[in-house]
C-alpha cells in the first residue's frame, strides 16, 4: 500500500487509446492515497494528452522510437529520476519499459511477469486474463493490492480529460467550422485495415448528415489525410482535419461535436473522455477487450462467427464484420440521440 505524500512513477503506454485508459489507474492511485505525487514517463507525443489529466504532477518524456532500446536516453532520464520516487508502476509487459525505474534504482517496482524481467521487477505480478479482461482492469489493478486486484472486482473510474475553451474558440476560428451541430468522424485505426469501416460507407454517411443541416469533422493524424479527402469529397461543410491539428486540439474539437463515428481507435477513447456521444465500430477487435469508457456511447459490433479475429487484414478477405454496418445503420442510430436537426442553410 502506497502511503500519503509517497511519490510514484507510473510508466505509461505507447499508444493514444492506452494512454487515455491509463487515466482510470491515476485516478485510482489519487483517490485512494491523498498527497502522493504522480510522475508519468512516456512518449513525448503523449504529453498534450498527460496535461490534459488533473492528476498528473509531472509528466517525463522518453523520446525513443517505437521498437528501438534506445539505452542511452532511457539511462540518461533514470538518471534525472534517481532519489525522486518512491515506487513505480510499469504498465506495458515489455522488458525494455521496466529498465528506467531499475536504472533509477526506485525501490518498489512493480509490473505484471513477461519478457524475461524477472530481475527488473520486485513487486511481480501474474496476468490473469480471464480476471483482467479488459486493458483498462489491467492498469487499474497495478494501482491496488494484490489480493484485491486478484479478484478482477474493484471499481474502475472513467477518464475524463480537461477542455480548453479558449482553443476551442481559435480553432473554430482558424478551420471556418460552422454553426452547425458537429458530428466527428475517425477513419483511422493503427492496428490495420481489419479495424476500419469502409470509407465509402462515412462518406455516404457525411453525405446525409450534411443534407440533414450538420457539419462533418474528420480527425486523425497525417497518415488519415487521404481517407478524409475521400470522405469530404464534394462536400460543403465537411472538414478534412486529419493532420492539421495536434493532439490536444483533437480533445477539444471532438468535445465540441454533438457526436462521433469512430473505429476502435485511439480517438475513440479520446472522445468518450470528453464526454461526447460516441458511436464505436468493431471489426476484428472486440468491444468486450477495449470498449468506450463512457456510459455515452453505442456499439456497433456484428459479433460474426468470425469475429473478434484480432487479425491486422481479413483472413478471409471480405472484412464482412464492417462492410455490413450499413451507413443507413448509422444514420439511424445518430438522429434520435440528437436534440436538433437543422435544415440544410445555415
Amino acid at each position: 500500500m502506497a502511503d500519503a505524500g509517497e511519490r510514484i512513477l507510473v510508466v505509461g503506454p505507447s499508444w493514444v487509446g492506452d494512454m487515455v485508459m491509463a487515466q482510470s489507474l491515476l485516478m485510482t492511485l489519487k483517490t485512494r492515497h491523498p498527497g502522493c505525487t504522480l510522475g508519468v514517463v512516456a512518449p513525448g507525443w503523449s504529453l498534450p494528452i498527460l496535461e490534459r489529466m488533473a492528476e498528473v504532477d509531472e509528466a517525463l518524456a522518453l523520446e525513443v522510437g517505437h521498437g528501438e532500446l534506445g539505452f542511452a536516453a532511457r539511462r540518461e532520464l533514470a538518471r534525472h529520476l534517481k532519489g525522486r520516487f518512491d515506487r513505480a508502476i510499469v504498465l506495458p509487459r515489455s522488458w525494455k519499459s521496466a529498465m528506467v525505474p531499475f536504472l533509477a534504482r526506485i525501490p518498489k517496482r512493480r509490473g505484471f511477469i513477461g519478457e524475461q524481467r524477472l530481475w527488473l521487477l520486485n513487486e511481480r505480478r501474474r496476468l490473469d486474463k480471464t480476471l483482467l479482461d479488459q486493458t483498462v482492469k489491467r492498469f487499474v489493478s497495478l494501482g491496488l493490492p494484490e489480493e484485491e486486484a486478484a479478484s478482477g472486482d474493484f471499481a474502475i473510474p472513467r477518464p475524463r480529460l480537461a477542455v480548453d475553451p479558449d482553443n476551442l474558440v481559435e480553432l473554430r476560428l482558424h478551420h471556418q467550422l460552422s454553426s452547425r451541430p458537429a458530428i466527428g468522424m475517425m477513419p483511422g485505426a493503427e492496428y490495420g485495415p481489419a479495424k476500419q469501416w469502409p470509407l465509402e460507407h462515412f462518406h455516404a454517411l457525411a453525405v446525409q448528415l450534411v443534407t440533414k443541416g450538420y457539419e462533418v469533422r474528420v480527425l486523425g493524424g497525417p497518415k488519415d489525410a487521404p481517407a478524409g479527402e475521400v470522405i469530404c469529397a464534394g462536400l460543403s461543410h465537411a472538414h478534412n482535419l486529419c493532420g492539421r491539428t495536434r493532439l490536444a486540439d483533437a480533445v477539444d474539437l471532438l468535445a465540441d461535436c454533438e457526436q462521433v463515428v469512430t473505429n476502435d481507435s485511439g480517438l475513440m477513447h479520446v472522445a468518450s473522455a470528453v464526454g461526447t456521444r460516441v458511436h464505436a465500430i468493431y471489426g476484428s477487435s472486440s468491444p468486450e477487450y477495449t470498449p468506450p469508457l463512457t456510459s455515452n456511447a453505442r456499439i456497433h459490433y456484428l459479433a460474426l462467427s468470425c469475429s473478434p479475429c484480432f487479425a491486422r487484414d481479413c483472413p478471409l478477405g471480405h472484412t464482412n464484420c464492417l462492410k455490413d454496418i450499413s451507413p443507413e445503420r448509422m444514420l439511424e442510430a445518430i438522429l434520435p440521440a440528437s436534440p436538433q436537426v437543422l435544415t440544410p442553410a445555415g
